[in-house]
């Protein structure tokens, strides 16, 4: 995959406006904190094994060297259940050369394929409930693997990563079929209007750099890619002199260490010299602009501007600036144009790394209004920032929001270790440490004069070329060698620590006081945490079939707009409020510290009971839900998933679980009055009904007194009474989408069950379905559909279950080009077929049970999951010993049992499918039928 850090930046519909590379944000290490966790006491004292030397080492992380020039970063936490074993190799897309664009990127996909000692590598992350993944950007790539805490997990982990360092299946017959999976995903991210939009930016706003070129590479070259070049592209730089290898988690530093000589130690130092890299882009001397027509449902408007390597002193001024304009709603931008009604959304962010990158900002504009004002209201506002420093409240707002993530992130063994990576690629993985450190350091005069060099109308790419005797061009300084970046760092020591909790459902029960407050049944489960964190998750319920007849839209508005102002703060006020108490997450779901629980839970109280909903935020959240509505108009996986939903709907329209067309919901949110949202919260909401949980390192008497304060005698008006779901007899449908000018294409199916989450044989179901198309690349469907066929980037199964009701239902999904959608359709039919008529083995059951079995306990690590968990138990009635129960049955389970079950259930002939794609360039496609009456 492409490594896009800011994935969860933008809501919807810019949510998935990503850039394919590492996000400059005052380097990774600003965005993390003080480090924090929990070692043996006696200090690791045993000599090093033969030809390591020690190196420098940071707050528990520290750094070795093989003789064979291997870098090896070992970070032992014994606080959670889990191991990260982490390789980064200091090669990515800048190292391609002409015709090889993509390579990079294409050989990540090949190290899945096997080698000779493991020739299924996805069987066996999947047999061991492993998460794993690949990433690409422009300076690096990284392979990582999450796994349960075990000796033989970490072993064989480690291993397998030593094996296909060097020893990886890079022949012309894997290459054929996963050539075809990565252009799949190439014509995935060709359905982005906003990824589109990037990629000419990069190739527009550079010369000569490849950083001009998208990490994932041109078409003709990853279709014609030579196996030669990629052979040599991997003897050349996946070697150990190249990589650093990080283990973090819960082990054995000194056994993990010699494992690591072992078989690490044993692939010869090469003699090989890596290639130089000498291009340096020019000055760039005049605006430029491009436009892009595609077919869309979207206006954006994007100003490029070129900014210095991360190593380089403005780097970190720079981050503040991004987020200065950028942020919603507290940023310049946003009170610029979204407030003024001239965009929708803004956006900002960095694309840098080890050499001079780009500075990315823009808007998105409503289809139908004029977009040259805000380019020119854009310009303005960007380029008149440096005769406008930030305020002392704008740098505070900054800097905390900066140490709340950093307090997330180094409190996460994996998280750092993804974070390291990028570090690495700069040439040294302290320079995380030494951006932190910086962090208070920064000045609004720094950022100011920062901006002033680079934010400038020559350096700027989106307007006409003009003619200019004067030219204001941008000079890029260069970079500081990482000695000089590194002069004067002294490291910290950590200070913090956490319990070693056991996540099992019997130490679960035991630790959790289950209690009722007023309508709220509550879960308290106290445990130490590093940094003191805590999760809660609140369940509310009102309402009943006829009360909120004709609500849907107005409740989920109401919903909405809890967080755009109350009695005492405005939207900024109540942003910069959550970001003190370090609460992250929503309302329902939300992080924080045990230090900030009381007043956070007074805070979400607060704003469920006192919301003020201001009139300019209602009509800039009703703009902003018709720009998201109109997004999904033309995109395949939106069309093909809205039209099997409005197939299988079987309540009247108006009902709470009816499905709205698109048409209905546009006019619906056109028709939404303000004075019926406030009437829907005055009329519904209230805890007479809940569920409240809450995990992590808190005082429970303490918050049982504030939950009892803020929520106890809180009263909903309505009446309340459970909506049931419930299954329509539905024949068999399929149905034949056009998406015109897309390039790639989606495929789902689905089936209705009579089933319930206590039923005998959902146990068995859970396991088939795991092995057909939940386990992952190892799954009989992925098998077939990516790793033989090479149809398919992504796709799977999923099985639904009701818990109070009947209603359940089997789906299949996946992506591919327009052309491959009649063989991915087929493939689908057979793999089914075959798991109806041949069943699964007995190797492949006890492969999903383990795997099933090593994930839940992973998941029962998180205290996010946990206090989700609990809710939902409270809701039913039930404990975590119901969760213990049905892994009782999992492991009991006969491959009899399982393929039996799925006979029973699963009828291929009765499956309904859509298929959305580009008929033009599908060819042969299916007609759409229509739904039977």
């Amino acid at each position: 995959m492409l490594y896009s850090p800011i994935s969860s930046m933008f809501p919807p519909p810019l949510k998935n406006m990503k850039p394919p590379v590492r996000k400059h944000g005052v380097r990774a290490g600003m965005f993390l904190c003080s480090m924090s966790f929990v070692v043996s006491s006696v200090a690791w004292a045993q000599a090093l094994p033969a030809g390591v030397v020690k190196g420098p080492a940071v707050e528990g992380i520290t750094e070795y060297q093989l003789a064979n020039g291997l870098k090896v970063l070992l970070f032992p936490d014994a606080s959670k259940p889990t191991v990260t074993v982490n390789v980064t190799y200091l090669v990515g897309s800048r190292h391609e050369n002409y015709g090889e664009t993509g390579m990079a990127h294409l050989l990540e996909h090949m190290l899945f394929k096997g080698s000779p000692k493991n020739r299924s590598i996805p069987k066996e992350f999947a047999d061991r409930g492993m998460d794993f993944n690949g990433t690409t950007s422009y300076d690096r790539t990284n392979y990582y693997e999450v796994f349960q805490s075990s000796k033989d997990n970490l072993k064989w982990a480690l291993d397998m990563e030593a094996d296909r360092m060097v020893h990886s299946f890079v022949d012309r017959k894997e290459l054929d079929s996963e050539m075809t999976v990565v252009r799949n995903e190439y014509e995935a991210g060709e359905n982005s209007p906003f990824g589109v939009l990037l990629k000419r930016m990069q190739s527009v706003a550079y010369d000569w750099h490849s950083y001009g070129r998208s990490t994932i590479g041109n078409r003709s070259d990853i279709e014609n890619v030579k196996i030669d070049n990629l052979k040599n592209f991997y003897r050349t730089y996946y070697q150990p002199d190249n990589a650093v290898l990080l283990v973090a988690g819960k082990f054995d530093a000194a056994q993990t260490l010699a494992w690591i000589n072992k078989s690490f130690g044993a692939i010869p130092k090469p003699k090989r010299s890596l290639p130089p890299f000498w291009t340096v882009e020019p000055t760039q001397d005049g605006e430029r602009s491009f436009t892009v027509r595609r077919k869309g449902d979207m206006q954006i408007v994007a100003l490029g501007y070129k900014i210095p390597s991360a190593l380089h002193a403005d780097s970190d001024a720079l981050s503040f600036m991004s987020e200065i304009l950028g942020d919603t709603p507290s940023g310049r931008l946003h009170k610029a144009l979204v407030e003024s009604g001239k965009a929708a959304q803004v956006f900002s962010f960095g694309e840098t790394g080890y050499a001079p990158g780009l500075q990315i900002i823009g808007a998105l504009v409503k289809t139908g209004q004029p977009i040259e004002p805000v380019r020119e209201a854009l310009t303005a506002a960007v380029e008149s920032f440096a005769a406008t420093p930030p305020t002392a409240e704008e740098m505070e707002r900054v800097r905390r929001n900066f140490a709340n993530g950093i307090e997330k992130s180094l409190n996460d063994p994996q998280r750092v270790g993804v974070a390291l990576s990028e570090e690495i690629a700069l040439g040294d993985w302290r320079l995380l440490f030494q951006g932190r450190d910086r962090l208070p350091t920064i000045t609004a005069e720094q950022v100011s004069a920062a901006a002033g060099r680079y934010l400038k109308r020559d350096n700027r790419t989106v307007g006409v070329f003009l003619p200019e005797d004067a030219p204001q061009r941008a000079e890029i300084g260069a970079a500081p060698s990482v000695a000089e970046a590194m002069q004067g760092f002294k490291a910290q020591a950590a200070t913090l620590s956490a319990e070693d909790f056991e996540p099992t459902q019997a130490n679960i029960n035991a630790r959790t006081t289950l209690k009722s407050i007023g309508g709220l049944k509550v879960a308290l489960l106290p445990k130490k945490n590093r940094g003191g964190s805590v999760s809660v998750d609140l369940q509310l319920h009102w309402g009943d079939e006829k009360n909120l007849f004709g609500k849907s839209v107005v409740a989920a508005a109401a919903n909405d707009m809890l967080m755009r102002g109350t009695s005492k703060y405005n939207r900024e006020q109540l942003a910069d409020a959550f970001s003190k108490l370090k609460i992250s997450g929503s309302l329902y779901h939300f992080d924080t510290t045990g230090e900030h629980l009381a007043e956070a839970l007074r805070l979400v109280g607060h704003v469920l009971k006192d919301a003020s909903f201001p009139e300019a935020e209602f009509e800039q959240m009703r703009q902003q839900w018709l720009v998201g509505v109109e997004a999904g108009r033309n995109e395949p996986q939106s069309l093909a998933m809205q039209a099997v939903a409005e197939y299988f709907d079987h309540y009247p329209k108006g009902d709470m679980r009816a499905v709205m067309t698109v048409d209905e919901q546009l006019a619906a949110v056109k028709a939404l009055k303000l004075e019926d949202v406030k009437a829907y919260h005055r009329d519904f909401y209230g805890a007479s009904k809940g569920e409240l949980a809450i995990v992590g390192d808190f005082d429970p008497a303490a918050a049982g007194k504030v939950v009892e304060e803020t929520l106890g005698n809180w009263r909903s008006p309505a009446h309340y009474a459970r909506l049931e779901r419930s299954n329509a007899d539905k024949a068999a449908w399929r149905k034949a989408i056009n998406t015109p000018d897309k390039e790639n294409g989606f495929y789902t199916a689905r089936l209705n069950l009579d089933l319930q989450s206590t039923d005998a044989d959902y146990p068995a179901l859970m396991l088939a379905n795991y092995i057909f198309g939940e386990g992952g690349l190892k799954s009989r469907l992925m098998d077939r559909i990516r790793q033989k066929d090479g149809l398919s980037y992504g796709g799977g199964s999923g099985l639904d279950a009701g818990d109070t009701d009947r209603a359940g239902s089997f789906a299949i999904y996946a992506i591919a080009a327009p052309q491959n959608l009649a063989r991915l359709d087929a493939a689908v039919r057979e793999e089914l077929a075959r798991a109806l008529k041949d069943g699964f083995s007995a190797a492949e059951v006890a492969g999903a049970k383990s795997g099933m079995l090593q994930q839940r306990v992973q998941n029962r690590s998180k205290d996010g999951v946990l206090a989700a968990g609990w809710s939902k138990n409270l809701y039913l009635g039930r404990s975590y010993s119901f969760s213990q129960q049905l892994e009782d049955k999992l492991k009991a389970l006969t491959p009899e049992q399982v393929n039996a079950a799925f006979r029973k259930a699963i009828d291929g002939g009765r499956l309904s499918v859509v298929l959305a794609g580009d008929e033009s360039k599908a060819g042969a496609a299916p007609a759409a039928k229509s739904a039977p009456k």
